[in-house]
């Protein structure tokens, strides 16, 4: 991967609107001199920490269409620097996404750290793996205890990538986030309610 995020978002379409609202000047001097080699160190710990992400396909008729993914924290698993994978589980079986990848496997991906107001632009061209073909690469993306049902492996190989800014990103916690953030308060409480009966216990005021 030798490219950047501009050179391929930026159509001349895009920077004409750029020049006609004043951004042109800096986006070119991006395109001339942003440009990665691979995944940072920073960007594969952003990915492994990710539980989700959005994946971007374009149809036959031209129209995109966007899928959520999910999974355990760090199901879409680094496998180098300039590959991304991760197991594809049965779903609802419309198959739109990977229909699309059959004609044109240009994807962009998306992913959104609410917590802390980052968000992740990947460009990259899709590879559908069927599980049997590649017994290694099913055991290396494997979730354990996962119970879903594995339909085939996707491998996303990386054109490009960028960060967005943070502006209108609302903060947003999971309940494993909440509850790790409030563990302090609930041990407080278990000691002052065990401190409270011990008191009780000495005053013969138990029930």
């Amino acid at each position: 991967m030798a490219k950047n995020f501009a050179e391929i978002g930026f159509s001349s379409a895009a920077q004409k609107l750029q020049e006609q609202f004043g951004s042109r000047a800096n986006y070119a001097r991006m395109e001339r001199q942003t440009i990665y080699e691979g995944l940072s160190k920073y960007e594969q710990h952003f990915i492994a920490q990710r539980d989700s992400f959005y994946m971007a396909t374009v149809g036959e008729n031209g129209f995109p269409y966007i899928q959520h993914r999910g999974g355990p924290k760090g199901f879409l698993k680094i496998l180098d620097e300039n590959r991304l994978g991760f197991i594809d589980f049965k779903g609802n079986m419309q198959y739109i996404s990977v229909g699309n990848m059959a004609t044109n496997n240009k994807v962009a991906l998306f992913l959104v750290d609410y917590p802390n107001k980052k968000r992740l632009k990947i460009y990259a061209k899709a590879e559908i793996v069927a599980l049997k073909d590649n017994p290694e690469l099913h055991h290396l993306l494997d979730l354990e205890d996962y119970k879903f049902r594995p339909e085939r492996i996707m491998v996303f190989h990386i054109e490009a990538y960028d960060w967005n800014c943070p502006q209108h990103i609302t903060p947003r916690f999971t309940i494993e986030e909440i509850e790790e953030v409030l563990q302090p308060q609930y041990q407080h409480i278990k000691k002052l309610e065990t401190e409270i009966a011990e008191l009780k216990a000495k005053l013969g005021l138990i029930e």
